[in-house]
């Protein structure tokens, strides 16, 4: 899909170099976004990051990616069923400082296209956002998530937390 000025499409297996190097920007600009550290990430051998742009064309999961015309990969989201009474669980956001907000359309391009397919999976849209990163939580509310009231120790580090979001799906 062609939109202003970037390409949304699913990645692939192939795609391995460029989702490590997009994962290790992510790591480097938002530390406690993603339940890994820069270095943990480091380590992964191309196995890994093959399987990881594999999960875009997996079944019951989807990995996006936003491509600026230079081929610069731009932005990521990924979703995948945990099981069934979870339903579709939104992971891996990420869009770089210079194509945030509104006006770049680079968010909102990722997430219809993440929405789309988990009305595919379930009703609803559910995520987990650290208690300290008020930038994507207020990113989320914009966009239609609400807090459940449900916490749960993050990753990383077990005394903050990360808290649970949802979004009822409608047909699009």
């Amino acid at each position: 899909m062609m939109t202003e000025g970037f390409t949304i499409r699913r990645t692939t297996a192939a795609d391995w170099r460029e989702i490590r190097e997009l994962r290790l920007e992510m790591l480097r600009d938002t530390p406690l976004g993603f339940g890994e550290t820069f270095d943990a990430a480091l380590a992964h051998d191309e196995a890994e990051w093959t399987m990881r742009g594999a999960r875009g064309t997996d079944e019951h999961s989807i990995v996006v990616v936003a491509i600026a015309p230079s081929g610069r990969w731009v932005g990521t989201m990924g979703g995948y069923v945990p099981d069934e009474a979870t339903g579709a669980l939104l992971v891996g956001v990420y869009v770089a400082p210079d194509y945030r907000g509104g006006a770049a359309g680079v968010t909102d391009a990722l997430l219809s296209r993440i929405e789309y397919w988990a009305l595919t999976e379930s009703g609803r849209l559910t995520l987990h956002v650290h208690e300290h990163n008020d930038r994507a939580r207020a990113a989320y509310e914009h966009r239609g998530f609400t807090a459940t009231g449900m916490t749960a120790p993050y990753d990383l580090d077990p005394t903050t937390r990360e808290l649970e979001m949802v979004k009822q799906l409608t047909a699009l």
